[in-house]
């Protein structure tokens, strides 16, 4: 239950004003459909979510112990520094070229905007160091789900009104504690 309880409170943090959230935003004001477009970021999620937190399990049978804690502490360090710059959505992200429909331009959309994104990086690094991939792919996929709906729903009025530096700064802080338990040994008990 941690695993997922931890990814779910560090994606939702992680995707305030994120790309991705962006991307919700332009989609709602774009085709403002929500149902469609809340269905595909679920879809995308998923399917990005799955397959990075199966990189994670699987690199916990590939890496010494020893080698995989020091992995993950820089790493979670190094997400708590990408966490406090901010984002900004690219014009081929949106997918504008695609006549998909509403459901699919929102699948292929999010699925390629979360392409070594922060919370995609997130979910190998919470994987690996819970060794959980159900839960954390559950987590983050709640987690990102948390964060976009609303953007979804209530477009650009809810962006203006959150402290983003003040929530980045939170999802900072939780990433390096990860990294600082990590590199001393938290994860002792599960083999890291």
């Amino acid at each position: 239950m941690e695993a997922f309880l931890i990814s779910t409170g560090l994606v939702a943090l992680a995707e305030i004003g994120d790309k991705t959230q962006l991307l919700a935003f332009i989609l709602a004001a774009r085709f403002r459909k929500p149902g469609p477009i809340v269905l595909g970021i679920l879809i995308a999620t998923l399917v990005n979510h799955a397959c990075a937190g199966a990189v994670g399990s699987w690199i916990t049978t590939q890496v010494s112990a020893q080698t995989l804690r020091w992995v993950l502490g820089l790493g979670f360090i190094a997400m708590a520094v990408w966490t406090l710059i901010p984002d900004k959505i690219e014009e081929e992200e949106t997918g504008g070229k695609f006549r998909l429909g509403v459901l699919g331009t929102t699948i292929v959309a999010f699925f390629l905007a979360e392409m070594g994104d922060k919370t995609q990086i997130a979910t190998v690094a919470l994987a690996a160091r819970f060794n959980d991939l159900w839960m954390v792919v559950a987590g983050t996929t709640l987690g990102m789900m948390i964060a976009n709906v609303p953007a979804v729903l209530v477009g650009g009025k809810l962006a203006h009104k959150l402290p983003v530096r003040l929530v980045h700064a939170i999802a900072a802080a939780i990433f390096a504690v990860l990294g600082v338990l990590t590199l001393l040994g938290a994860g002792a008990s599960m083999g890291l």
